[in-house]
């Protein structure tokens, strides 16, 4: 068997394409799928009764279902409903669906090692109850949970190549794509592999800079 990559990296826009439409649907979802997730995990810890059954239910829901369920329903189950997206709109709304279920966990887990004591000392300093969650339990509670969150962020960005089942443009559908055109599926896949690690292995050194820095480090804590 002769390898020939150069027919697979002779469509290289194909590739890009599908590579920044990928790392566009982690951006969006990571973002709104943690913020979804603090406050779930806000809510499972401080929340009333109702809302913590309520979003016990929907992290249960989430995370023992398998994502392609999950995906599908919201692009051809939705539409029974009336509710029709396109297929990245359905994508990136699985993937902060799918994110936010797994980060309210393991945000909880960060909020519930808190010290009572710090919490009782915002309170003798007449600290609401917004000041004490956001200056004084989240910071650290992220920066014990913050590589967690990154291995799920991780999860979430290869997880996204189940999107290409719906016809979503992303980087597997680009390998397909590509490897249909070319009878190279060896080459293509190989090189879609190759993209995917080098994507995760960014991401992940981008987020363990960022995180210390602007999200729940000395910065963050001047900010607030």
């Amino acid at each position: 068997m002769t390898f020939d990559f150069s027919s697979v990296l002779q469509q290289w826009p194909l590739l890009l394409k599908g590579t920044l439409i990928t790392l566009a649907m982690t951006l969006v979802s990571t973002v709104l799928g943690l913020i979804l997730g603090i406050a779930c995990g806000w809510a499972r810890a401080y929340g009333k009764r109702w809302l913590r059954h309520l979003t016990g239910c929907y992290i249960e829901l989430v995370r023992n279902t398998p994502y392609i369920v999950q995906l599908f329903f919201i692009y051809f189950g939705l539409p029974a409903l009336g509710l029709n997206l396109s297929a990245i709109t359905a994508s990136v709304l699985s993937l902060i669906l799918n994110l936010a279920a797994y980060a309210g966990e393991i945000t909880r887990a960060g909020i519930d090692a808190t010290p009572r004591s710090q919490v009782e000392a915002a309170q003798s300093l007449a600290m609401n109850r917004w000041q004490i969650f956001s200056r004084v339990v989240l910071p650290p509670s992220l920066s014990r949970v913050w590589p967690a969150l990154i291995s799920q962020v991780i999860i979430i960005m290869l997880g996204s190549a189940v999107c290409s089942q719906i016809s979503t443009e992303e980087l597997s559908f680009s390998a397909s794509l590509i490897a249909s055109r070319s009878f190279r599926n060896f080459e293509a896949f190989i090189i879609a592999a190759a993209i995917y690690l080098a994507l995760a292995i960014f991401v992940r050194q981008f987020l363990g800079w960022v995180g210390p820095r602007f999200i729940f480090g000395q910065a963050a804590r001047k900010r607030s």
